[in-house]
């Protein structure tokens, strides 16, 4: 396991060079938040680093219902059985089971590992603007329809979970990186995912973290050309 931190945003890597699974701690005064929760197989990693800081965990965020992002939540709960769990409302019915789209979601059937049965129930539901202590939901649909960034505003960290991919070549979710190709395979809608980043790149971020790859510092260059280059790529295949 690696430990990258920026403020109170401290990010945890796990097989860096093979399948970079990334999670993050959010510090405050008397408690940890972890967002997204990597595989099974990293459970006791993550809790050895959050045992580490000397505080409790009491939040666990998720930017989206996909495994490679849930997997320690059942192992986690058992050591903190009061920790509360939040997501969307949108990704909470995907969790659920209900996979059917909404009338105004554009028709292209879910990707990605979602599971066959939900391992825990969301303890609360968050709303894009939301704030949960230092941390602002930012609604930023595309690789999945509810997913969620959280921007850290004492350090502008944004952790953007799967809306972008750094490892294999930085890159809009949908925009295929032969390199690292799941994110963009596992991507539910890739003009929507354009739309959100270009969402986020308004939010100005210091440090850019994302659930696979390295961090990028003072990202907006990378996420503008990111954008560029996705955009290019989606009226080619458009007009053919």
């Amino acid at each position: 396991m690696k430990k990258s931190q920026w403020g109170p945003v401290t990010q945890l890597t796990f097989m860096p060079r093979l399948f970079p699974l990334n999670c993050f701690l959010v510090e405050d005064d008397h408690s940890i938040t972890l967002i997204d929760a990597c595989m099974p197989f990293v459970a006791k990693g993550i809790y050895a680093a959050i045992q580490a800081t000397g505080k409790p965990l009491t939040r666990i965020l998720l930017t989206h219902a996909h495994e490679d992002h849930l997997g320690a939540i059942p192992f986690l709960k058992e050591k903190y059985p009061d920790v509360k769990i939040g997501m969307s409302s949108r990704e909470a019915s995907i969790l659920e089971g209900d996979h059917s789209l909404l009338p105004h979601e554009p028709q292209t059937p879910l990707k990605g590992g979602i599971p066959k049965k939900a391992l825990f129930t969301p303890d609360f539901l968050i709303q894009d603007n939301d704030y949960i202590g230092s941390l602002l939901a930012v609604s930023s649909p595309g690789h999945s329809p509810g997913h969620l960034a959280y921007l850290e505003t004492l350090s502008q960290t944004l952790i953007a979970g799967d809306a972008f991919q750094s490892k294999g070549g930085f890159a809009v979710s949908g925009h295929m990186k032969w390199a690292f190709p799941f994110p963009a395979m596992a991507t539910w809608h890739a003009p929507t995912a354009i739309a959100s980043a270009k969402r986020m790149l308004e939010l100005n971020p210091t440090v850019l973290v994302v659930g696979h790859g390295s961090a990028l510092l003072q990202p907006a260059p990378s996420i503008q050309h990111a954008i560029n280059e996705a955009q290019l790529r989606l009226d080619r295949r458009n007009s053919r």
